[in-house]
């Protein structure tokens, strides 16, 4: 009864019919959190060593995604994820200046991630990501207001970019996915752009 009630809630969200109170309630699926998280440039990092106060620093990832360090210099975090820096940093400090570290890395906060929702919904312009957490189109819509009453949810177009500016566009039949019947949740990346045409009567 319980997964038949959150369906009904979720799908009443998508169709506007309901205010959007939040969407924790579709927050189901998630990206790699906490150690597992990848960083991204612009995040803001606290790197602690234990009884190495004067070590201590917060940094933020460069564009390049990079960050400096006191004595060990700038290190590439590009496509690492938190617990990965950690064991970079502490193996760097361990080879050359200090005998077993304890290093502590922290995210104390996080670049906004966004995706653009465009089109026949209540609410259309970016979506940011939840901290930490993976976003589906699902969701992001959701988090748009939900589908407004001119949408054609069976030809949403996902369009992403891909690291050496290439451009690929899906096209997404959400009934399906509402009904559990899609092959797929479609977890969305940063900047990807959905568009949900409208309805040909």
């Amino acid at each position: 009864m319980l997964k038949i009630s959150v369906l009904r809630t979720t799908y009443a969200l998508l169709l506007g019919l309901i205010p959007w109170l939040g969407v924790a309630q579709t927050e189901s699926q998630s990206a790699p959190a906490g150690g597992d998280y990848v960083l991204m440039a612009s995040d803001l990092l606290q790197v602690r060593i234990f009884q190495e106060e004067d070590l201590t620093r917060e940094v933020s990832v460069s564009q390049n995604q990079t960050i400096t360090l006191p004595l060990i210099g700038t290190l590439d975090v590009k496509g690492r994820t938190v617990r990965e820096t950690e064991a970079l940093i502490r193996e760097l400090y361990d080879k050359d200046f200090l005998v077993n570290p304890q290093v502590n890395l922290t995210v104390i906060r996080y670049a906004e991630r966004t995706v653009n929702i465009l089109g026949s919904v209540n609410s259309p312009g970016p979506v940011v990501f939840p901290q930490e957490k993976g976003l589906t189109l699902l969701e992001a819509i959701a988090r748009a207001g939900g589908f407004n009453r001119l949408a054609n949810k069976n030809k949403i177009r996902l369009t992403r970019t891909s690291l050496d500016g290439e451009k690929t566009t899906y096209t997404i039949d959400a009934d399906q996915l509402i009904k559990g019947r899609g092959d797929s949740s479609w977890s969305l990346q940063i900047n990807d752009v959905i568009f949900v045409p409208e309805s040909i009567f």
